[in-house]
């Protein structure tokens, strides 16, 4: 059977012999059923309903591809917003007009801008508005706790609103413990989507220490799922060994979540 939408002689149009693969049908119920839903979501946040009357009615294909078309036209129109907003990025770049320099724990320190601190995290606003940040030009501040590199990893994040792509995946665990610690909400999502879309088992046990260390319990929940599935490789290996060094009640935790699942497992095979 040909396809009048997808196969070779699509542009052959013969009603009323035209007909369309499963494929095609099914891809063009799924467009359909999402544009529908994107527009209920959107009536019913306008109205402030929970729940909406009636169905959107939709006319079809064509309506479908009047809407990606409007998709589009937002998006160029996101990324020249995006564009104009890289200035941010060029001034810390260029050290244009900045009024404060921030020191890592190693490394030279990195000049910035007080307001872009204050706008980005409130508890870098209230340093800076503490009677001790008043004063002089060019004050230092000090971030022990992050390296050179990820420092300016941070300091890229706060002025393009992303992780530059030269960030070593090390830098996402200590941007997601910056975040939590200097109150960087946007930060901490960027962060976890990043690690929850990276996270495997050879990298499960990093993900739990500092999923714990902020105390994020999405990230710790599906990196305990991870290391108890594949409980054999990981706490066999060597990184084990240094991991229950310096995490004793976690080592606890993941000994425990063993244990009731391996009891679950067996109650249900009875």
């Amino acid at each position: 059977m040909d396809c009048c939408i997808c196969s070779p002689l699509a542009s052959l149009y013969r009603p009323p012999r035209n007909t369309v693969c499963h494929s095609c049908y099914e891809g063009a119920k799924c467009i359909i059923s999402f544009f529908s839903e994107s527009s209920s979501d959107r009536e019913v946040g306008a109205s402030a309903k929970i729940h909406c009357s009636k169905p959107i009615s939709s006319k079809g294909i064509a309506d479908a591809f009047k809407r990606l078309k409007e998709m589009k036209e937002k998006e160029i129109e996101i990324n020249e917003k995006l564009g104009f907003l890289e200035g941010f990025g060029a001034a810390l770049r260029e050290e244009l007009h900045t009024d404060i320099v921030i020191k890592p724990g190693n490394g030279p320190s990195i000049p910035a801008h007080r307001a872009i601190l204050a706008a980005r995290s409130q508890v870098f606003k209230n340093i800076l508005a503490s009677d001790e940040c008043k004063a002089p030009v060019e004050e230092e501040i000090s971030l022990p706790e992050l390296t050179h590199d990820e420092l300016e990893s941070l300091l890229h994040f706060l002025y393009h609103g992303y992780v530059s792509e030269e960030a070593s995946e090390k830098h996402y665990y200590s941007l997601l413990v910056a975040a939590d610690k200097y109150d960087i909400p946007y930060l901490k999502k960027y962060c976890e989507r990043h690690i929850l879309r990276s996270l495997e088992p050879s990298n499960a046990l990093d993900v739990l220490e500092v999923s714990d260390a902020c105390q994020n319990i999405l990230l710790k929940e599906q990196a305990m799922d991870i290391l108890v599935k594949n409980a054999e490789s990981v706490i066999f290996s060597t990184n084990y060994n240094d991991f229950a060094l310096k995490n004793a009640h976690l080592c606890v935790e993941i000994t425990r979540e063993l244990l009731v699942r391996t009891k679950d497992s067996k109650i249900e095979a009875l």
